[in-house]
C-alpha cells in the first residue's frame, strides 16, 4: 500500500487521535444520512465509550498519511479477532466456520477516495479471513464489499438496538 511517493501505513489508534476520530464518525454520520441512510448511525454511533474501548483494546487502526505533526488520519476502523456474538445467527450461511476478524465502525475522513476499500484490502493481507456488516440502506458499503470481492452471505440482526437491527452480512476468505 505504501508507495515511493506516500507515507501511508496503517497503525493502531492512541487516545491522542480520539478528537480527530471523533470528527470522522461524525462526518460520516451526515454523509450516511444524506446517502439515504439516517438510521445506520443515526446520531451517536458509535457512542464515545465504544470508540475508546476499541482503543483501549487496541481494536482501532488507522489509515494515516504523513510523520510528526503532518500526520492524517485518511481512514479508520475497528478490527474485532474471534467470534461476533451477533453473527452467531444468519438468515442465510456463511462461507465456513473458520476463524475470522470483524470489520466494524469503518469510515474515512474524506480527505482521499478509496481509504475504505484500502482498509478492506490490509485486513484481508493480513488476517484471510474477513467478516462484515451493513445496512440495507448503506449502498455505498455494499458497493465497497462487492467490488472488493465479499460474498453476501445472509442477513444478520444487530443486538445492541431495539430497532432498525437487520444487516447485510458479507464475507471474503482468502484461501
Amino acid at each position: 500500500m505504501t508507495s515511493s511517493t506516500s507515507t501511508r501505513r496503517f497503525r493502531h489508534a492512541t487516545m491522542r487521535d480520539f478528537p480527530q476520530m471523533q470528527k470522522n464518525y461524525a462526518r460520516a454520520r451526515e454523509l450516511m444520512a444524506r446517502s439515504g441512510n439516517p438510521t445506520q448511525w443515526g446520531h451517536e454511533f458509535p457512542r464515545e465509550a465504544v470508540v475508546l474501548d476499541d482503543i483501549a483494546q487496541h481494536r482501532s487502526i488507522l489509515l494515516v498519511d504523513g510523520t510528526g505533526p503532518h500526520e492524517r488520519i485518511l481512514a479508520q476502523f475497528a478490527l474485532c479477532p474471534g467470534e461476533d456474538p451477533t453473527y452467531r445467527h444468519i438468515d442465510g450461511a456463511w462461507l465456513d466456520n473458520d476463524s475470522y476478524v470483524t470489520i466494524h465502525r469503518i469510515c474515512s475522513s474524506g480527505l482521499v477516495k478509496h481509504a475504505a476499500r484500502e482498509c478492506i484490502r490490509w485486513a484481508l493481507k493480513h488476517y484471510g479471513n474477513v467478516r462484515a456488516d451493513t445496512h440495507p440502506n448503506n449502498k455505498a458499503m455494499q458497493h465497497v464489499l462487492e467490488t472488493s470481492g465479499f460474498a453476501r452471505c445472509g442477513l444478520i440482526q444487530l443486538l445492541d438496538r431495539p430497532t432498525d437491527t437487520t444487516r447485510i452480512a458479507y464475507q471474503r476468505h482468502e484461501w
